[in-house]
């Protein structure tokens, strides 16, 4: 249906006020990937040194025994989900969703074999709409996350692989490569076995009261802090996508100003065109 000058017009500032916001959140999130992209770095030494030290006791002595370093039959598999709290970051959330549902549908036979944590408003709340077993959620996360605010339930899930409640812990999250690529991945946190293949080096500790206890408490911190540096990196994978997201719709919504304002030009000469044919038609009448 053909549209009027006027209706052309409404609908072209329409679509250049929509290109001012898409644009500015565009803007908005480049810059928050940026410190995102910072404190995602920054926290990756830790990590490493901590592992160095949890390798080198769990190396260097013969008598530890700790259930978070060693395998057991799984007969129920705990999942933490990281999602964001709002939309409009493209397929962030749907991709990691998708790969979890995967997941569970091709290794579980039935809800009663795997537990999920999430966080993230979009993760809780498809999770929770479809009945999955949900053990713990984080939702209103500030932007600024510290260490604090995802202990809870990282803690929580870790405690339950302690009491054996659950066998094994997966963390699903998008992993940033860069602001245009963000890819869903779901890595094993628990057991740590991965910690045996680590590099080795000439370091002598010394524990007090014993490496056992050392490594009892730096076990649950170090699986903790791996929730911590996924987290920073699923932030990171977010503000990309939406960056991205916002950058696609600010050209869409170019396009559609050039599209539109060819049609409204057209619709202007013609109507320009019909006035000025009513009027010599008019005057040839009257001679």
């Amino acid at each position: 249906m053909a549209l009027g000058t006027r209706e052309i017009r409404r609908r072209i500032k329409s679509v250049k006020n929509t290109r001012q916001i898409t644009k500015a959140m565009k803007m908005v999130a480049a810059s928050k990937l940026r410190r995102a992209q910072e404190s995602a770095t920054a926290s990756k030494p830790y990590a490493q040194k901590m592992q160095e030290v949890i390798a080198s006791i769990a190396s260097g002595t013969t008598s530890v025994n700790h259930p978070m370093l060693q395998s057991r039959p799984v007969k129920k598999t705990g999942y933490i989900v990281i999602t964001s709290d709002r939309g409009l970051a493209g397929g962030y959330n749907a991709n990691i969703i998708r790969k979890v549902t995967q997941t569970l549908k091709e290794k579980h036979q039935s809800p009663d074999e795997y537990a999920i944590f999430v966080i993230g408003r979009k993760g809780r709340d498809f999770f929770k709409k479809r009945n999955y077993p949900l053990l713990g959620e984080i939702v209103g996360m500030r932007e600024n996350a510290t260490f604090a605010d995802v202990k809870p339930i990282a803690a929580a899930a870790v405690k339950m692989y302690a009491d054996e409640q659950i066998d094994e812990l997966y963390i699903c999250y998008n992993e940033f490569h860069s602001a245009i690529s963000q890819t869903p991945v779901l890595k094993r946190l628990l057991p740590l076995q991965q910690l045996e293949s680590a590099p080795e080096r000439n370091l002598n500790y010394e524990y007090e009261p014993s490496a056992e206890e050392v490594l009892s408490v730096l076990l649950p911190r170090y699986a903790e802090t791996l929730v911590y540096s996924a987290l920073l990196e699923a932030r990171a994978s977010e503000y990309g996508a939406r960056m991205t997201a916002m950058g696609n719709a600010t050209d869409n919504a170019t396009e559609m100003i050039a599209k539109y304002t060819l049609f409204y030009n057209r619709a202007r000469q013609a109507a320009i065109t019909q006035e000025i044919s009513e009027i010599v038609a008019g005057a040839n009448a009257q001679m």
